[in-house]
């Protein structure tokens, strides 16, 4: 096979890119690991950037989203009993965010690869990338007992952090940083009415908690947990009233409960790896960074490296002009650094740390009361929330 753009990971970043991509006549093939049934039953976030918001729409799939989804134009952080409000809406300068499910926008661009005979490839196994580094690359795959050659001009790696793309690049000439945090979150989705109607961001001395929603009738709660606890450890009661007690009482109270239909444990990591363009292999999304959940930004930051890969080979195959490829990495990672930045400032914000001392969290206390009291702080949070430019 050929085609000018070989995308390798069919989960919503690739998805995107291959459909943006259709849409100015340049083809694609996408290959994805996993079937489809598969990549659709994943529970993943839920809270867009305007600036994704705008991209779903420009590649024709934001119809539902804009229906479906919900506009928020705030969120709430619990501490010390009383719940303070972020107003988005005021302190980013008119913006907001949508909360849709991932599930629910990864359905949309599948349902548009399929309206335009893209060409998506599920069950691939043993991809490997070659020539990355010539004019020339190209991917295979085995299909059953044959081994199956595409050639392409680009590789994109949207084949997240265990794909293999990353791995392409050698040792000598990729850097990676990662932290790692000593503790997980345990979700729960049950279909219960949501306590709020905004996001609830529980700072608490058991531990963080989440009040989160995909609609108003389908709830995302999560709390912090230990790394070595499991999901069997954890039955739906004890995990209703280990969620209250970390909430405000008038929040507790009025929280509707019922049996979870998905429950899982996520550890919490910081990874970047530089560069994220090797030869004519570009990295995209969880392959090249990973944030914690708390700020919201592991899906809009992947967008934003499509954003950025969309222009670039719109303007390479278009008009001739390579220079948005020659700096797709630097562009890119500017922005990446920028969201890896405000994700740990509020995972230390509202996280209860193991091994913290006094002093430690005597600083955690001030940050937080710093930040209701001052308009700029607010601002900063606000911005970055809503999403920095792209």
């Amino acid at each position: 096979m050929k085609t000018q753009v070989c995308i390798i990971g069919g989960g919503p970043s690739g998805l995107m890119l291959s459909q943006l991509l259709h849409l100015k006549d340049i083809d694609t093939i996408v290959l994805e690991r996993q079937s489809r049934e598969y990549v659709l039953g994943r529970i993943r976030a839920g809270v867009l950037e305007h600036g994704f918001a705008d991209l779903m729409r420009e590649a024709r799939c934001g119809e539902r989203m804009d229906r479906e989804g919900e506009i928020h134009e705030g969120f709430y952080i619990a501490h010390d009993g009383i719940l303070d409000r972020v107003d988005l809406h005021k302190y980013s300068g008119g913006n907001s965010v949508v909360v849709y499910g991932q599930t629910e926008l990864t359905r949309d661009l599948y349902e548009a690869r399929d309206r335009m005979q893209g060409k998506v490839i599920h069950n691939v196994e043993g991809v490997q990338l070659h020539d990355i580094r010539t004019a020339a690359p190209y991917v295979t795959y085995r299909d059953g007992d044959e081994i199956v050659r595409i050639d392409c001009d680009y590789i994109i790696g949207a084949d997240g952090f265990h794909g293999v793309s990353r791995k392409s690049i050698p040792n000598n000439v990729l850097v990676e940083y990662e932290r790692l945090y000593p503790f997980g979150w345990l979700g729960v989705l049950s279909r219960t009415k949501p306590v709020s109607p905004e996001l609830i961001y529980a700072k608490h001395e058991r531990g963080f908690a989440l009040c989160s929603l995909r609609s108003q009738v389908l709830s995302r709660y999560y709390i912090q947990v230990p790394l070595t606890d499991s999901v069997d450890g954890w039955s739906d009661d004890e995990f209703w009233a280990e969620l209250k007690r970390r909430l405000p009482e008038d929040v507790a109270a009025r929280m509707e409960t019922g049996p979870s239909i998905e429950k899982s444990i996520a550890p919490l990591r910081s990874f970047v790896a530089e560069p994220m363009r090797y030869g004519n292999l570009f990295l995209a999304g969880d392959a090249a960074h990973i944030v914690p959940p708390t700020g919201a930004r592991g899906l809009n930051s992947a967008a934003s490296d499509i954003y950025y890969l969309y222009h670039a080979m719109l303007s390479s195959y278009r008009d001739g002009d390579d220079s948005g490829l020659e700096n797709y990495s630097s562009k890119a990672l500017a922005r990446v650094w920028k969201a890896q930045r405000f994700s740990w400032w509020m995972t230390m914000l509202l996280h209860t740390f193991p091994n913290d001392i006094p002093y430690d969290q005597r600083l955690q206390q001030t940050d937080l009361e710093y930040l209701f009291s001052s308009d700029k702080a607010l601002g900063s949070l606000a911005e970055n929330y809503v999403g920095l430019p792209f």
